[in-house]
């Protein structure tokens, strides 16, 4: 096995070196997204001997053709206005596409993004308003020994509005994810500037963490049940840090968690086992910890329901995650625990999940929201 993947490496690589080489001497336009929202993918790589894309808004792999330069193309579409995720595949080797810089770069692989627009601009897309900053910096993490990255959006305003205070909300990512995954990818300071600048939300300041620590990043199951190390992070060096570091007010009601998948149990886990640090809790697409974590964290429904504000569970109805938010959703109404159930068409997704932050953020910080039953089976099937 270990022949097998340092041989794998050793062709991607040279692949990837003959298609940069190539594209240095003819530079090649890719992805090009065309006025009736067709999209032109293209590679430059005369020595390949079949590609193909993978792109969200077409099924399975796309073969390209090549023209007499070397140059392979296809043009796909329409698409619906979106964000979209794709990648090639030449001679049975996933790779990106060295022309475009928009990236995602997960833990063993590294996918392109492509914006196709639609006739007014979306949620997500920037626009001719305000802009809020985005810190990219490092803290000692005493409780883990090593310096962490975190990304950090500050509203439109703050530096010049010196003495004003903001809550703050704790944006969580996903397992394949690192801190500058909703920004780069989620789009979250985009989101936040429009809505702040349509009057939708409260002005906040977000802090987006690493979610791994060294003793959960083996296995993705050691990292879904292992939250106990992060969370001792969060709360004893991270939290205390911003603190110091911004103008964000000590107290819960000016305090929210929100993540995605991973982050989502995160979110859940730490938000409710944390009643007095954080008065807004929210998940999306969440790894729902087990029935024994559950037991614990919903032993008290009264409390959780003095003390929280705002508990917002969302999920698309075709995520690999449904049945057991569904089930947690049901469980909540069931121990009469307040909170709002959104379930929606879509998987396991940032485009999913880019609607949820925008649909979560206006309902932060603001009086308290009212109880919202979980809908039934017969609900969220209809739904489909």
């Amino acid at each position: 096995m270990k022949v097998f993947r340092f041989t794998y490496k050793i062709v991607l690589v040279l692949l990837l070196t003959g298609i940069c080489a190539a594209q240095q001497l003819q530079p090649v336009v890719s992805p090009e997204v065309h006025s009736d929202r067709k999209v032109t993918f293209r590679l430059l790589a005369p020595k390949a001997k079949s590609v193909g894309v993978n792109v969200q808004f077409a099924q399975g792999l796309q073969p390209m053709k090549q023209d007499g330069s070397g140059v392979w193309s296809v043009t796909l579409g329409p698409a619906e206005p979106n964000i979209y995720e794709y990648s090639f595949v030449a001679d049975g080797l996933q790779i990106p596409d060295t022309s475009n810089e928009w990236t995602k770069i997960w833990q063993h692989v590294t996918i392109n993004l492509v914006l196709v627009p639609g006739e007014e601009p979306m949620f997500f897309e920037e626009q001719k308003v305000p802009h809020g900053t985005v810190h990219i910096q490092k803290y000692l993490s005493k409780s883990l020994g090593v310096t962490r990255g975190i990304y950090v959006y500050t509203p439109p305003g703050y530096e010049t509005n010196k003495y004003t205070q903001y809550p703050v909300l704790y944006l969580l990512h996903g397992f394949g994810d690192t801190e500058s995954s909703w920004t780069e990818i989620g789009r979250a300071n985009v989101i936040i500037d429009n809505l702040l600048a349509a009057k939708k939300a409260q002005p906040l300041i977000v802090v987006m963490p690493y979610g791994h620590t060294p003793s959960a990043r083996p296995d993705m199951r050691t990292a879904i049940d292992n939250y106990g190390d992060f969370e001792k992070d969060l709360i004893k060096d991270l939290i205390p840090y911003i603190q110091t570091q911004y103008r964000v007010n000590d107290n819960p009601k000016d305090r929210a968690i929100a993540g995605l998948s991973m982050g989502g149990g995160q979110a859940l886990t730490i938000g409710l086992g944390n009643l007095d640090l954080f008065g807004w809790v929210g998940a999306f697409s969440a790894a729902v910890p087990p029935d024994e974590k559950l037991d614990k964290l919903l032993a008290e429904p009264n409390t959780i329901n003095d003390k929280l504000d705002l508990l917002w569970i969302g999920c698309g109805d075709t995520d690999f995650l449904y049945q057991s938010n569904t089930k947690f959703l049901k469980r909540l109404k069931s121990d009469n625990i307040e909170h709002i159930g959104h379930i929606t068409k879509g998987t396991h997704e940032y485009r999913v999940w880019r609607s949820y932050l925008n649909e979560l953020v206006p309902k932060l910080f603001v009086p308290k929201i009212k109880y919202e039953v979980a809908p039934t089976s017969a609900d969220i099937d209809k739904q489909k």
